[in-house]
C-alpha cells in the first residue's frame, strides 16, 4: 500500500506549458503529485533536471489513472532495487493523457529515471507498456546530471522481466514472426521460438481492447548467431491453416552460413515436433495420442505386444481413470492399418488426460522424445487413428 501522505490530484489544460512534448494544445492532462518534504527539490534544481527525471509511458490501458500508475511504478521500482535517492517512493508526479493513453512519470532523481528505463515492456494491468525518454530529453545535458543507463544490478526478474531485455527488441537482430494462428498462446509461441535457444526479448502483439493475439510477434535471441538459423528454419512452416513468415524485422532474411547447417537441421527437426504438437491437440480432450513410443516391428510379436499393452496400462493408469488403451498393430496379411506406431489413451475425464499428456510429453523412450497430444474424441470413437485435428 502507498504510505499516507498529502496527495494532490488535479486536471488542467496544457496550452503552452508542455510544448516540448509534442502534444496538441488543450490536450486533457491530469496530474498526480506527491507533496512531501523528503521529495522536495529546490525550484532551480527541479527545473534544471526535470527533462532527465521524466519518463514516457505509452500503451496504457483505458482503466489506468494517475494514482494507479504512480502506485504501480513506485512498487516495481522498489521491487527491482531501483530506488537510489534514499527512503521513500521514486515517483513525484504523473501527468496522464487519457485520450492518447500515455503518461509522463516524473521521478525524484535522474538515476531513478534511468533505472525506470529498464522497465520497458513490463505488464501494467495485463498490458505491456512502452517506457521511453520524452522528446525533450537532452542526452548531452543529462550526462552531466547522473547515470543515463539503468544500473546493471537491478533485479528485473522480481517483476517478470528478463535481465538484459531492456531494449532487447531493438536492433538489427530483431526477428519478425508473422502468420501465427490467433489461438496460439504466448507460452506456445515462446516454446516454438526457444527451440533454437533462450530469448533475450519477446513480444506477442495483442489487441489492446480484447487482449487477443494479432497473429504476429517479435523476438531477439540471447545468442545472436542463431538469428539467421531460426529465420531459415521457421519461415514457410505451416501451422494449422497459417503459414509462418519469419525474417529479420529491419531487413530481408539472410541465409545461414555453411558451418550453421548442422544446427539448422537439428532445429528444423525440433520444429516439426512442435508443429505436430500444435496442429493436433490445441484443445484438451479425453484422449491422448503418443508417438515415438513403439515401432511396427515390436508390435508384430504377440507376446511383446501384450507386454507393451500391460506396461502402457500401468503407466497411463497413474494419471487418472483410464478407460481404454488402443495400440494399432500391423495386419498379418500386410494390409495397411491406420495408426500403427501410435498409442491412444482414453480417460474418463479431461483432468486425467491432461495430467497424462503433461507427464509423458518429452520423456525419452528408446532415445527418442515422446510426443503427446490431445486427439479428437469423435475420430477415436470412429476408430480413425490417422486423423489430424
Amino acid at each position: 500500500m502507498l504510505p499516507t501522505r498529502n496527495l494532490l490530484v488535479h486536471c488542467r489544460s496544457v496550452t503552452g506549458l508542455f510544448y516540448s512534448w509534442n502534444v496538441p494544445e488543450h490536450a486533457p492532462f491530469c496530474c498526480w503529485t506527491v507533496q512531501s518534504p523528503r521529495h522536495a527539490a529546490t525550484s532551480h534544481d527541479s527545473t534544471a533536471t526535470r527533462h532527465a527525471r521524466r519518463v514516457y509511458v505509452g500503451g496504457l490501458p483505458p482503466s489506468a489513472n494517475e494514482q494507479s500508475v504512480a502506485i504501480y511504478f513506485n512498487q516495481v521500482m522498489a521491487a527491482i532495487g531501483g530506488n537510489t535517492a534514499g527512503p521513500g517512493d521514486a515517483v513525484l508526479n504523473v501527468y496522464i493523457n487519457h485520450d492518447k493513453k500515455f503518461a509522463f512519470v516524473e521521478m525524484r532523481s535522474v538515476e531513478e529515471a534511468s533505472n525506470a528505463m529498464a522497465l520497458d515492456g513490463i505488464l501494467f494491468e495485463g498490458a505491456p507498456v512502452k517506457v521511453r525518454r520524452p522528446t525533450d530529453y537532452n542526452p548531452s545535458l543529462a550526462a552531466a546530471l547522473g547515470p543515463s543507463q539503468p544500473s546493471s544490478n537491478l533485479n528485473l526478474a522480481a517483476v517478470g522481466l528478463t535481465p538484459g531485455s531492456a531494449g532487447g527488441l531493438e536492433g538489427p537482430d530483431r526477428i519478425f514472426v508473422g502468420g501465427l494462428p490467433y489461438y496460439f498462446t504466448e507460452a506456445q509461441v515462446r516454446e516454438l521460438l526457444e527451440s533454437f535457444g533462450p530469448l533475450r526479448g519477446f513480444d506477442l502483439v495483442k489487441d489492446r481492447e480484447t487482449g487477443n493475439s494479432k497473429g504476429y510477434a517479435f523476438c531477439v535471441y540471447q545468442d545472436l548467431n542463431v538469428t539467421d538459423i531460426a529465420c531459415a528454419a521457421l519461415n514457410g512452416i505451416k501451422m494449422g491453416d497459417k503459414t509462418l513468415t519469419v525474417r529479420r524485422a529491419n531487413q530481408g532474411s539472410a541465409q545461414p552460413r555453411p558451418e550453421q547447417e548442422n544446427i539448422l537441421l537439428q532445429a528444423q527437426q525440433q520444429v516439426q515436433l512442435q508443429k505436430l504438437v500444435y496442429q493436433v491437440g490445441a484443445l484438451p480432450t479425453k484422449v491422448v495420442c503418443l508417438t515415438q513410443v513403439v515401432t511396427a516391428d515390436e508390435l508384430k510379436d504377440d507376446e511383446e505386444y501384450e507386454d507393451i499393452m500391460e506396461d502402457m496400462r500401468l503407466e497411463a493408469g497413474k494419471y487418472g481413470n483410464l478407460v481404454k488403451v488402443v495400440i494399432p498393430r500391423p495386419h498379418p496379411s500386410g494390409e495397411p492399418v491406420s495408426g500403427v506406431g501410435k498409442v491412444f489413451l482414453e480417460y474418463a475425464d479431461v483432468d486425467g488426460s491432461t495430467k497424462a499428456k503433461t507427464a509423458m510429453h518429452g520423456r525419452k523412450f528408446g532415445g527418442n522424445p515422446v510426443v503427446a497430444v490431445f486427439y479428437p474424441e469423435n475420430k477415436f470413437a470412429d476408430e480413425d487413428y490417422d486423423a489430424a485435428a
